[in-house]
């Protein structure tokens, strides 16, 4: 259970139609603020286009050059610039990606660091999501028959100062006893990456798009 009990009404509630919570189509975690990441073995090319992150569904579609121009929200560098900080709890539903070489993830970023990931998934691993607290280095794969291409799954976390602590559809699943130390805050990222093929495989040669779904998400902070 998180170590304090979260304020009954949300800090944050995603709307990733706002220009006021969410910057599109480019984010300081991709080299020069992107669009592009070859060195993490991407084929993104980021997009500002509505159609690939304002409705909350998050889309990828191949180009003629071998990459893929991709969906990325971040509160970075919004006007209301949110972070997320020690202490806080998020919470979403999660529609996972079908395609071999998708690579949907909600993570956190901050000056070159601070990241930790909600969750990571590939479809090649079906039941496997990679659940991750880079700033301490511990991470969990977890597996569950509930994790499925294009299944849904409701992710937590909180952020706590000695453990960052998942659960997925309710059952916690991975307690790192790490944290994020006192002082630690950070912007929220949503995107769908795609796969260049050294770590996980890349897209089919017959598949042009891929997509996955946010649903629902909050961040809550704790009282007192």
């Amino acid at each position: 259970m998180p170590t304090w009990p979260p304020a009954e009404e949300p800090v944050f509630t995603a709307d990733f139609g706002s220009s006021e919570q969410w910057v599109a189509g480019r984010s300081w975690a991709y080299p020069n603020g992107g669009p592009v990441n070859p060195g993490d073995n991407k084929l993104d090319h980021l997009v500002d286009d509505p159609a690939y992150s304002r409705t909350g569904v998050f889309r990828a579609t191949r180009r003629r050059d071998g990459l893929w121009d991709t969906g990325l929200l971040t509160t970075e560098g919004s006007p209301e610039g949110f972070e997320v900080r020690t202490g806080d709890v998020l919470e979403a539903r999660v529609r996972l990606p079908e395609e071999t070489g998708a690579w949907p993830a909600i993570w956190t970023w901050r000056d070159g660091g601070q990241e930790v990931d909600v969750f990571e998934y590939h479809p090649d691993n079906p039941d496997l999501l990679e659940l991750s607290n880079r700033v301490r280095g511990t991470h969990r794969y977890h597996r569950s028959p509930d994790v499925r291409p294009g299944g849904w799954i409701a992710l937590r976390i909180e952020f706590g100062a000695r453990s960052v602590v998942w659960w997925l559809d309710g059952t916690e699943v991975f307690a790192d006893h790490r944290g994020v130390g006192r002082g630690w805050h950070a912007a929220l990222i949503v995107n769908l990456s795609v796969c260049a093929g050294r770590y996980h495989p890349a897209p089919d040669d017959t598949t042009t798009e891929m997509s996955y779904e946010v649903q629902d998400l909050r961040v809550f902070r704790p009282t007192g």
